[in-house]
């Protein structure tokens, strides 16, 4: 959600700068999308609509956006703070909750292809709600098997990706 800030005459108006940053990037970003596209070949010549359309279609979406967003900076809208219910914007952040994440996730990076996805899937899992607060580490560890072995089939079976398996390679 946007305002419009309205000034009394006499008074500067502030300018959220930030915002035309925002937009040359989402307009840099539409201007490769769209000379990425012009470097695809033709996909199937009988077809109407060719793979190479939805790019065109997706980086003239973004430089339009940037062009929205940046007249409706010079207008004067600025984006309001977010005010999340269960947020307390007074607080700093919890660098130790932030660590021990990443140890999380650096030793699921670092386990991965010698236990498989399915075991650093749930590690991961447990962990990170271990960390984030979770009561039981045993619920944890069982949604985060459920969910891993879940998402090792789908990726294997029915997107036929490979995924490692690790330690249960002939086991699953």
């Amino acid at each position: 959600m946007t305002t419009t800030q309205h000034t009394p005459p006499g008074e500067s108006r502030v300018v959220d700068k930030a915002q035309y940053g925002l937009a040359a990037g989402i307009g840099i970003a539409g201007a490769y999308v769209i000379y990425d596209a012009t470097t695809l070949h033709k996909g199937f010549a009988d077809q109407p609509v060719q793979p190479y359309t939805f790019p065109f279609i997706v980086g003239a979406g973004l430089i339009v956006l940037a062009v929205l967003l940046a007249l409706a900076t010079a207008r004067g809208d600025v984006p309001e703070s977010e005010e999340g219910e269960d947020v307390d914007l007074t607080t700093g952040s919890d660098w130790v909750t932030v660590g021990k994440l990443v140890v999380v996730f650096a030793l699921n990076f670092a386990l991965i292809s010698w236990l498989g996805w399915a075991i650093t899937g749930a590690l991961l899992f447990a962990g990170t709600a271990h960390v984030l607060g979770a009561r039981s580490i045993v619920r944890s560890l069982a949604i985060g098997v459920v969910l891993s072995v879940l998402s090792w089939y789908g990726f294997y079976s029915g997107l036929g990706l490979a995924i490692p398996a690790g330690v249960l390679d002939g086991v699953l």
